[in-house]
């Protein structure tokens, strides 16, 4: 019987999950498309879509609640500034997975999970820009 296994464990203890989850759910929102294993993407998925939900709502608890997920403040900044906005009229379903066939080294089953109306050039952009603000403050 499957009662009351209503999560993934994914072989890790409570702290290492939350850290995971925080993590990756930071990585989404700044790049909105990641690649990782298939059962992470799918409980990712869940935690993900409760955020866009707090982040449609915009009120200041909904802002802590999602800081407290969240831990960095530049992840909750681009969640309520232009995710919430971007998703306001969708009911549901921010965030699609796709298989992605399989890892070379272990045969896991790989990913990509991504938000519905991603932004194409926000996938590296933060990358870009810190690379270009090294290179101007080398020269």
């Amino acid at each position: 019987m499957r009662h009351a296994r209503g999560y993934r464990r994914l072989n890790r203890t409570h702290e290492h999950r939350k850290a995971l989850w925080a993590n990756m759910a930071g990585s989404l929102i700044e790049h909105e498309q990641i690649k990782t294993t298939l059962p992470k993407a799918k409980e990712l998925r869940r935690i993900v879509e409760k955020l866009i939900t707090l982040g449609k709502r915009g009120d200041d608890h909904a802002r802590r609640q999602a800081a407290s997920q969240l831990k960095q403040h530049q992840y909750v900044e681009k969640l309520f500034d232009v995710l919430g906005p971007r998703y306001k009229e969708r009911q549901g379903g921010y965030v699609r997975v796709l298989k992605a066939g399989f890892r070379y080294g272990d045969m896991a089953p790989m990913a990509i999970i991504e938000f519905v109306d991603r932004d194409v050039s926000a996938k590296g952009a933060a990358d870009k820009a810190r690379v270009a603000a090294e290179d101007a403050t080398a020269e």
